[in-house]
C-alpha cells in the first residue's frame, strides 16, 4: 500500500468516487447488499440502522469509512481496516433458514457486499454519463480488489473485471432473496430519522431512494417486490444524468472535496 492509501491520484477509482452523483451509487449498493439474506440479517441483527435514535450516527460512520477507505493514507486506511475486521469476527448473526449462528465475517456474505458496492458505483458513474471506456471500467474493477483485503478477503477471491463481476452476479442470483424480517428500505425513506437540524432534508430521501431502486437491475427490483419495465431504466438513467449535470454546474469551490 503506498502513501496515498489504496489507490491514489492515477487511478480509476479518484476520478470517479469524485463525482458527487456517486451518492445514488451508495444507496444502491446498500439495497444490493440487502438481497443476501445472511448478509441483510447479519445487518439487522447487530446494527444501529434501523435503530432511529442511532441511525444517524451509524450512517455517518459508513459514510466516513468509505472515505478513508477511498481517499485516506495508509496508515488511516489499516486502522480502519482493522476495527471493521475485528468487529466482523467478534459479531454473530443467526441463520433462521438452516438453523446455524454465523460470524459476520464470512466469506460469501462479504465478497457479495463487495461486489454490491463495485457494481453499483460503477454502475451509477455509467449510467450518469461519467466518461469510461471499457478498459476504463475494468481497471476500476480490478482496482478494487485491493478493498477487498479491507475487510479481510483476499483479491484472489474476488472479480477483477466487468466480465468477471457479471458472470459472479448472475451465479449469485438463485441465492438471493429480501428477507421478510427487514423493513423495506422505500418505506423506511419515507420518514428518516434525521436530526432536528436536518428535518427538512426529509424530502429528499425518498426521491433518492426511489432513484436507486430505479436503478437496480430488473431482476432485483423484482425480488424487493417493485415494478421492473423497461421504463424505470429509461427513468432512471435519464434522472442520474440530469442530476450529475446539475451537481456538476455547482462551482467547483463549493463542493466537497473528496479528499
Amino acid at each position: 500500500m503506498n502513501q496515498d492509501g489504496l489507490f491514489g491520484p492515477g487511478s480509476v477509482t479518484w476520478r470517479v468516487m469524485a463525482e458527487p452523483v456517486l451518492f445514488v451509487g451508495g444507496f444502491r449498493a446498500l439495497l444490493m447488499q440487502g438481497l443476501h439474506p445472511r448478509a441483510m440479517r447479519g445487518v439487522i441483527q447487530n446494527s444501529a440502522l434501523f435503530d432511529p435514535s442511532e441511525a444517524w450516527a451509524r450512517f455517518l460512520r459508513t459514510t466516513e469509512f468509505v472515505r478513508v477507505r477511498t481517499y485516506g493514507s495508509a496508515e488511516e486506511v489499516e486502522k480502519a481496516a482493522s476495527r471493521v475486521r475485528k468487529i466482523h469476527a467478534t459479531l454473530t448473526a443467526y441463520d433462521p433458514d438452516v438453523g446455524d449462528r454465523y460470524h459476520l465475517d464470512e466469506p460469501d456474505a462479504l465478497r457479495w457486499v463487495h461486489v454490491g458496492e463495485v457494481d453499483s458505483y460503477l454502475s451509477t458513474a455509467r449510467r450518469s454519463g461519467v466518461p469510461l471506456t471499457d478498459d476504463e471500467a475494468d481497471r476500476f474493477v480490478y482496482e478494487w480488489r485491493r478493498a477487498a483485503e479491507v475487510v479481510g478477503l483476499s483479491p484472489d477471491e474476488v472479480p477483477h473485471s466487468v466480465g468477471e463481476m457479471r458472470d459472479y452476479i448472475e451465479a449469485e442470483r438463485p441465492k438471493l432473496r429480501f428477507v421478510p424480517e427487514a423493513p423495506h428500505p422505500l418505506l423506511m425513506s419515507l420518514n428518516p430519522p434525521l436530526p432536528a437540524r436536518l428535518t427538512l432534508l426529509k424530502p429528499v430521501f425518498p426521491w433518492i431512494t426511489a432513484v436507486a431502486f430505479a436503478s437496480l437491475p430488473r431482476w432485483a427490483r423484482r425480488l424487493y417486490g417493485l415494478p421492473a419495465t423497461p421504463f424505470g431504466d429509461v427513468w432512471a438513467t435519464m434522472t442520474l444524468r440530469t442530476v450529475r449535470t446539475g451537481l456538476n454546474a455547482v462551482p467547483r469551490a463549493l463542493r466537497p472535496a473528496p479528499h
